[in-house]
């Protein structure tokens, strides 16, 4: 970097630490560009420090709990849990800052500098940071924009931290609650509905009208996993007209409502960078937006907001940054609800390939089926396969059930291979494996299933 009177001239400014943009910084680093990450908060984003660890970390912890009512099936008396949220806080907590540190420490070995501070443009190529002790401002030769998104407050219901939660202040809770209200129909509303059941607490989930529940999955799923919610005693409203005026009386509520774009503070305009109908930022698939010497990645950008994506774009962006050959074009991008049971997807729905013009064929196998599956106590859930009736490829995979989240990944692997259900048929797996379950479906879709009538 060299220091003028005015600027200092960077190679690439990174603004957001997060999954898309610290991941971007250690790529461009890699690649031999001198890299500034600028961020307020510790690097990690909300997915690390506020969202999708802390969650799994309760949603575990939560789980753990429950599974001990099950121990006497197998023959083992174990006392009442006694729950200690502070603890169980002060444990989730302790993930999040091994993680990242573990991140700072990367950025420091590649050699990036990680500002603490706000950034903005000034104009095409320049950026303008606000940090506690003064302002510094940067010529870059390019940006990355990488600042997330941030949750849509339900008309009426604006956050407060107090009575209405947003998933990330629902998830560090000290004490509690006699009672929830979660108002959603996404994943995120699921998980949070399941962690505070499965910790005893009376929670209703409220389902606005015109949605169902996981939209984002199969309809099965959906129908599958309201049922399980009832089982751990919650509370399920369909069809709610009303949320706001449905929540008047409860004690603390959820919402769960989608995102916004943070470009409201980053003035876009300055830098020509255009933005959609929605205020999130368009890109091509280089991940360059209007302004070729800046790029965005991650939630900002519109696409599913998962981290996973955010981690792809900011390598595909960083690569682009480097001459490298690069695009973001992925065939396959699974999702995950960390529910229970767990469920995951990828590809095509039946009811989507059909509208897509494809003649589908399916295959169902029932995980009481899978001898795995009923020695972890964790018979329920299914494993469904859809393919091209034409030539047997694969377009999609449904599975709901214990480690979906880890089955899902050879999946995914098989349709950016492009491969057929006899591939999927003729593959070993390990016996006894949860595994066999989504083999075993590629045959029930051949017609050649042998554990199930």
């Amino acid at each position: 970097m060299v220091v003028g009177d005015l600027a200092t001239t960077v190679d690439v400014i990174i603004l957001g630490a997060g999954p898309g943009g610290y991941v971007a910084a250690l790529r461009a680093a890699q690649l031999g560009k001198e890299v500034v990450l600028v961020d307020p908060g510790p690097p990690g984003g909300v997915c690390l420090i506020e969202g999708c660890i802390p969650a799994k970390a309760l949603l575990n912890a939560a789980d753990q709990v429950w599974q001990l009512a099950k121990l006497g099936e197998m023959g083992i008396t174990a006392g009442e849990a006694q729950i200690d949220l502070k603890k169980m806080q002060a444990w989730k907590e302790g993930i999040v800052k091994r993680l990242s540190n573990g991140v700072r420490q990367l950025l420091d070995y590649r050699k990036v500098e990680l500002v603490e501070g706000i950034g903005f443009f000034i104009n095409e190529n320049e950026v303008r940071v606000e940090a506690e002790y003064g302002t510094k401002r940067y010529l870059f030769e390019h940006c990355i924009i990488a600042v997330g998104a941030e949750p849509t407050p339900w008309p009426g219901l604006d956050f407060d931290n107090e009575h209405i939660l947003t998933p990330s202040q629902a998830l560090s809770l000290s004490e509690l609650p006699e009672s929830l209200a979660v108002i959603g129909a996404d994943y995120i509303a699921a998980e949070l509905a399941t962690i505070y059941a499965k910790l005893g607490v009376d929670v209703r989930l409220l389902v606005p009208e015109g949605q169902h529940l996981l939209n984002e999955f199969d309809p099965t799923v959906g129908r599958q996993l309201q049922t399980r919610l009832k089982k751990l005693g919650v509370k399920i409203e369909s069809k709610v007209a009303d949320p706001a005026k449905a929540v008047e009386e409860a004690a603390q509520v959820i919402v769960s409502n989608g995102l916004t774009p943070r470009t409201g503070n980053l003035h876009l305009d300055e830098a020509g960078v255009n933005l959609n109908e929605c205020g999130f930022i368009i890109v091509n698939d280089r991940m360059q937006t209007s302004n070729p010497a800046i790029y965005a990645v991650g939630d900002v950008t519109g696409e599913p907001a998962l981290a996973m994506v955010a981690f792809k774009q900011g390598k595909v962006a960083a690569e682009c940054i480097a001459g490298r050959p690069a695009q973001y074009a992925p065939q396959a991008v699974p999702r995950v609800a960390w529910t229970d049971p767990q469920v995951a997807t990828v590809g095509l729905s039946a009811a989507e390939a059909e509208a897509l013009g494809y003649k589908v064929m399916t295959g169902r196998f029932p995980l009481p089926a899978n001898g795995r599956a009923l020695t972890l106590n964790a018979g329920e859930g299914f494993v469904l396969t859809v393919a091209d009736k034409d030539n047997e490829v694969l377009l999609g995979v449904t599975i709901v059930g214990a480690q979906a989240d880890s089955l899902i990944g050879e999946a995914a692997l098989a349709l950016e291979m492009g491969a057929t259900l006899t591939d999927l048929a003729e593959t070993l797996h390990p016996h006894p494996s949860l595994g066999e379950a989504l083999m075993e479906s590629a045959e029930a879709a051949l017609g050649l299933a042998v554990n199930i009538k």
